[in-house]
């Protein structure tokens, strides 16, 4: 049996410190470079509806979508199928 979790974000498959590592990172940005809590909150949906979110991470670029979907000026990085 596979006991990795898909389509999963990291606080749900109970990665819970490297969630809260991933929340000081994000503290420490610039707020003029995150996106508005309305916007991320769509982007973590859509991330969350993909087959290429594993356990928190994409595997289209190997990020943490917790942060890229924060981020003001990024997008998806599935260049084939975009969600956001």
């Amino acid at each position: 049996m596979d006991n990795k979790c898909k389509k999963c974000l990291l606080l749900e498959a109970g990665e819970k410190v490297t969630y809260e590592e991933i929340m000081q990172f994000v503290a420490g940005l610039d707020k003029a470079e995150l996106a508005d809590e309305s916007v991320i909150a769509s982007r973590l949906a859509q991330c969350k509806e993909c087959d290429n979110l594993i356990s928190g991470m994409c595997l289209k670029c190997g990020c943490y979508v917790e942060i890229r979907a924060r981020l003001k000026n990024s997008d998806c990085p599935d260049y084939d199928k975009r969600r956001w």
